[in-house]
């Protein structure tokens, strides 16, 4: 008897996911609770497990775009496999003729599947690209064809017929193009589809304007020079920049509290705590985990928290309610080389600061000319709750408290 595994509820506003990719392969013996295949919605990656213990046989494919309560795939009654190898298949009917019977049990042997066969999902990619699988060689287990192999894999052109005529003059020959002109497609991700909805919703709705300044970096940088090997010895993690910016602005939003709310239907709900939301670059693109309360957090706190959430971004094992809720967003795309930019409002949020990358630039200082590390800050913000006042004095505060350190362990 088998077991049908469904896409489970896991979120009310979320109605479909992809397929991002099977940890287990088709006729794998699988664990109850072991993780099968890791499935992606508009808000996070999440892993499906198996319901009870048996043979995995796949239906939906890598890719495959699923609505919540489809079939994934379904689990068989079968015993683990001795030693760990693969299971063997239960043998063939018998045949009642020749043909159709044998080509049946030749798909059931595990042993003609898995020498020079390709995956469900290489298959898929193969199929695509119009590529005999036959003409490929894997490099998975037993000469199994993996995805990696599908997506390596190019067409071989096939050789022209001869002509049946002679012709009677030389075709004219054409010099060959120097460099690779191949195009692929891939299909948008749930993810990826949703950032590009917000991303021109926002565009579309709000009134964003953005403020810039800029900051010496040189007291930030020697008190990290100074205490950061005792930081790390006492807390046990680094000491960067992110959580000193993080800080500058848990004071700065507690000053001006319009750059933390946001817009609600015909009202403006005003947040008495800071949830910051960092920007975070992840293999399936930008999420943005949040810090809870993180006006009430020392640096060691905020430097643990980011430290934890980058992880599990890296890894896609952020949960929604770690990507929802935010009040304020820093993005630093100082880390990719950016000199300046206009960052995009991360909604309902009405601000977001953008910070980008140091620079030893000649200034001004007491009337002498001095080459000191600077930065420029960008503030982007929702015109329609934020005022100019408002959001160049916001981001005045976020300089001052950056340019003198000790302001935010004093408090003043």
């Amino acid at each position: 008897m088998s077991l049908e595994i469904k896409v489970p509820t896991v979120g009310e506003s979320i109605t479909e996911v992809t397929l991002s990719q099977w940890l287990k392969q088709d006729g794998d013996y699988v664990e109850m609770d072991e993780n099968i295949a890791e499935l992606e919605s508009d808000k996070a990656t999440f892993e499906l497990p198996a319901e009870k213990a048996g043979i995995l046989r796949i239906i939906a494919q890598e890719g495959d775009t699923l609505e919540i309560g489809a079939v994934v795939c379904t689990i068989e009654e079968g015993e683990a496999p001795a030693g760990g190898s693969a299971p063997a298949a239960a043998p063939a009917a018998e045949a009642s003729s020749t043909a159709a019977p044998a080509a049946a049990a030749k798909d059931e042997d595990p042993d003609s599947y898995a020498a020079g066969t390709a995956s469900p999902a290489a298959a898929k990619i193969l199929r695509e690209k119009g590529i005999d699988p036959s003409t490929i060689k894997g490099t998975g287990k037993d000469g199994r064809i993996t995805k990696e192999d599908a997506e390596k894999a190019q067409p071989v052109a096939k050789a022209a017929a001869p002509a049946a005529k002679p012709a009677a003059a030389p075709a004219a020959t054409v010099a060959p193009v120097a460099g690779s002109r191949n195009e692929r497609r891939e299909k948008l991700s749930s993810l990826r589809k949703t950032i590009a909805k917000r991303l021109v919703a926002v565009k579309n709705e709000t009134a964003m304007l953005t403020t810039f300044n800029e900051v010496n970096m040189q007291p930030i940088m020697d008190l990290r020079a100074k205490y950061k090997d005792t930081f790390k010895e006492k807390f046990g993690i680094g000491l960067g920049f992110m959580s000193f910016f993080t800080k500058a602005v848990t004071t700065a939003l507690a000053e001006w509290p319009a750059v933390n709310a946001r817009i609600e239907d015909n009202e403006i709900v005003y947040s008495d705590f800071a949830d910051v939301s960092i920007a975070v670059s992840a293999p399936k693109g930008l999420v943005v985990p949040v810090i809870r309360n993180a006006d009430a957090m020392s640096l060691e706190q905020i430097e643990k928290a980011i430290a934890t959430l980058a992880g599990k971004a890296r890894d896609n094992k952020l949960t929604i309610d770690e990507m929802t809720g935010g009040t304020f967003t820093i993005t630093n795309g100082g880390v990719f080389g950016s000199m300046m930019s206009t960052p995009i409002i991360n909604a309902p949020q009405s601000a977001i600061l953008g910070m980008h990358n140091i620079i030893q630039r000649p200034i001004a200082e007491n009337g002498q000319v001095v080459i000191r590390p600077m930065m420029y800050i960008a503030l982007s913000y929702d015109h329609r709750i934020i005022d100019g006042r408002e959001s160049v004095s916001f981001l005045v505060r976020v300089k001052q408290l950056l340019e003198d350190p000790a302001r935010l362990l004093l408090g003043v």
